[in-house]
């Protein structure tokens, strides 16, 4: 494929997991926290460096890009390790050592456990254990801790080194009945352990792992009336609450996980925002973009504010808002604005609300208005100095220009 080929391709700024095709061939499955970004990254010149010549090799083999849209991170990271053990991708093997990934055995008992072992591990986890289901490989070893923390708290399981019926002494049962109630484990410490209902949510999280949630929750929405018809409405209301967190999964530990650092192998996408006014007149905002350390023109954005006012926080605050309404642009992976820490806790709370974890950087200035310190993530500003001041200096440029222009007009 090329980027000519990529370009007929409509796709979404979304999670969901993408294939590499030759055919009917799967050559390579990934999942991305934004499919459109993370699919486009193949397709750069430098792909032999910042990936391998292998994935070169890949993509150069590859005839279409297929791609499952899924409403969360988590589930794009259960369902791509789901599709990778159905139809082992030639290319996922020879890229990785599967030694390093992560896999989740459930085991064949009375009370089942859920435990997580390594490739390297999982040959004598097995012979150990006798295992009745095994999902994986989840290859993003930060992300899968994650995910498991945020499955645990819809689904509690256990993990117990030993089997539930093996456990004997004082000091163990201690600490389930503690576990229990902290929510880590099923049941409530005071109550006879239910095997039926825990074998129940046993099957709850093989669907979940099998990236089946319509069937999940057709299933839970079948108990929930059912208990309700039994006039059982406590227990009704915790199958609700699963339902709810099944259908509101706020991933945003999985998304942090993914902007600790910038990845090799991914688009590098920084915004960077700026106001222009006269005394709080004509009120005009940018917003530029710089990709991978070269500026994208055909990316920059004209905002004319509503309501002209000497607030910059506040026209920022309405960029920021107007912005991020449309997600079928490219997703940023750093925010910069123009200002200190006024500017920096507006954008914040912005994307707080929002439910977005992006970096942030400001850049402050001097009198003169040329850029003399950052605040914010200075982990970006020790990398990307370079790349962000650009982006902020091109911000500037097109803001003054754009106010002259409109200025101009209304003149």
């Amino acid at each position: 494929m090329t980027i000519k080929d990529l370009q007929k391709q409509k796709l979404p700024d979304s999670p969901g997991v993408y294939m590499f095709k030759a055919g009917k061939k799967i050559l390579y499955i990934g999942k991305a926290t934004s499919l459109r970004s993370r699919v486009r990254s193949y397709f750069t010149s430098q792909i032999r460096d910042v990936r391998s010549p292998l994935i070169e090799k890949m993509v150069e083999e590859a005839k279409k890009i297929e791609v499952i849209e899924t409403d969360s991170v988590l589930e794009a990271l259960i369902l791509e390790a789901y599709l990778i053990k159905k139809h082992q991708p030639v290319y996922n093997s020879k890229e990785k050592d599967d030694k390093s990934f992560n896999y989740v055995v459930i085991t064949d008992e009375t009370f089942p456990r859920l435990l997580t072992t390594r490739g390297k591990d999982l040959e004598s986890q097995l012979r150990k254990t006798k295992a009745k289901y095994l999902f994986g490989p989840f290859p993003q070893g930060g992300q899968f801790k994650e995910a498991m923390k945020i499955i645990r708290k819809i689904f509690p399981y256990f993990d117990t080194k030993y089997t539930i019926e093996d456990i004997n002494s004082s000091t163990q049962t201690k600490q389930i009945k503690f576990n229990q109630s902290i929510g880590v484990y099923p049941g409530k410490p005071e109550e006879v352990l239910n095997e039926k209902e825990y074998k129940k949510t046993i099957r709850h999280l093989k669907l979940f792992f099998e990236g089946k949630k319509k069937t999940l929750l057709s299933q839970l929405e079948k108990e929930m009336k059912q208990l309700a018809k039994k006039e059982a409405f406590e227990k009704a209301e915790e199958v609700k609450r699963k339902i709810f967190a099944l259908t509101h999964i706020r991933d945003v530990s999985l998304i942090k996980e993914e902007f600790k650092t910038p990845q090799s192998g991914r688009i590098f996408r920084i915004e960077a925002y700026d106001i222009a006014h006269t005394s709080g007149k004509h009120v005009t905002g940018v917003m530029t973009v710089v990709v991978d350390g070269e500026v994208d023109t055909g990316e920059y954005r004209k905002f004319k504010i509503s309501n002209d006012a000497n607030n910059d926080t506040a026209a920022l605050r309405e960029i920021l808002l107007r912005r991020f309404a449309h997600t079928e642009w490219g997703s940023p992976r750093l925010i910069v604005v123009d200002g200190g820490c006024a500017q920096l806790n507006t954008a914040q709370k912005v994307l707080d609300e929002l439910g977005y974890v992006i970096p942030i950087v400001g850049v402050t200035k001097d009198e003169h208005h040329r850029p003399k310190g950052f605040v914010g993530d200075k982990g970006f500003v020790n990398k990307l100095e370079r790349e962000i001041l650009l982006a902020n200096g091109e911000a500037h440029r097109f803001a003054i220009s754009y106010h002259r222009k409109l200025r101009g007009k209304i003149a």
